[in-house]
């Protein structure tokens, strides 16, 4: 008798400064992720996904040539590593406050490169380099550019090197160390992508989709909230007026029927706002709750 192989869906998780806000994400969607200090492979509560933890920087490489069919990483990294992937989502998320973030041009305050054009014979440090020189052909201008392993801003502020392309989400930082933007090179956000035939294949794709369809929901929660109350019916149009619904709320039938219940989404930021305004308009018995996830 033929034992049933079960078919594993191979994902990629960026191992650095994304996976604890990765591991974050994917616990609210519903999937509990483990993983030793050491491990590169964690376990997972679903047993057709097998995740595997790699640096974001080489992931779009490592799906590309099909050794895993999904993973998780940077605009950029696809960008720079020219991979032939199939962007499948685009997840806003981040480990800061911000959901993107910027790789730029800088050099210290007082130096004369002003643009792109006055880096002609000079040198620049990043780890970026293919999207560097990229952006430089476009400019036309001939520059050396070197790939750094670490401590970029100090090379430049030290004159190891004329400029940097560095990442920065804000710029603080550049600006802590007296470092002036020139130019954005390019913006990155966190990308869900596979290879073409983990793509093109019926049960991987249906298995990616409903993956990310967790995700997005679990992302699209996150700044929402549920209000519950109960109400008379003749306060509802003053109720209404002052809800900012996802879409129109649900209205439930109490064992009163001069009385209802109804119950909607909102943003989190405006409950401050409205619930006061709410018992004003009538409503009593409100509950605010968090969501785990919102599936429009």
């Amino acid at each position: 008798m033929t034992k049933n192989i079960m078919k594993q869906l191979k994902l990629g998780l960026p191992k650095g400064s994304l996976q604890e806000a990765t591991f974050a994400l994917f616990e609210k969607a519903g999937f509990k992720v483990y993983v030793s200090t050491r491990s590169y492979f964690p376990q997972i509560d679903d047993e057709e996904i097998s995740p595997v933890l790699l640096r974001a920087q080489e992931m779009s490489r490592y799906v590309e040539d099909k050794t895993l069919d999904c993973g998780i990483t940077g605009h950029d990294w696809i960008e720079e590593n020219s991979s032939d992937v199939v962007r499948l989502a685009q997840l806003l998320y981040a480990k800061q406050t911000s959901s993107k973030v910027r790789w730029v041009l800088a050099v210290p305050e007082g130096s004369p490169i002003k643009s792109v054009k006055d880096l002609a014979g000079k040198k620049i440090a990043t780890e970026l380099v293919n999207v560097t020189k990229k952006y430089l052909a476009k400019h036309n201008v001939k520059a050396d550019v070197e790939f750094s392993w670490g401590a970029t801003e100090a090379k430049v502020t030290g004159g190891l090197v004329d400029a940097i392309v560095e990442l920065t989400e804000t710029g603080s930082s550049l600006r802590a160390n007296n470092l002036r933007i020139v130019d954005t090179l390019c913006e990155s956000t966190t990308q869900f992508i596979a290879n073409q035939e983990a793509a093109a294949d019926p049960w991987k794709k249906k298995k990616m989709q409903q993956v990310i369809m967790l995700l997005k929901g679990a992302l699209d929660a996150k700044n929402m909230v549920g209000l519950k109350m109960n109400l008379a019916r003749k306060d509802l149009d003053k109720v209404l007026k002052v809800l900012t619904a996802l879409k129109n709320p649900t209205i439930s039938p109490l064992a009163d029927d001069r009385w209802i219940a109804l119950e909607t989404v909102i943003e989190e930021s405006t409950v401050r706002q409205i619930i006061p305004a709410l018992k004003e308009a009538g409503a009593e018995g409100i509950i605010e709750y968090s969501l785990n996830k919102l599936i429009y």
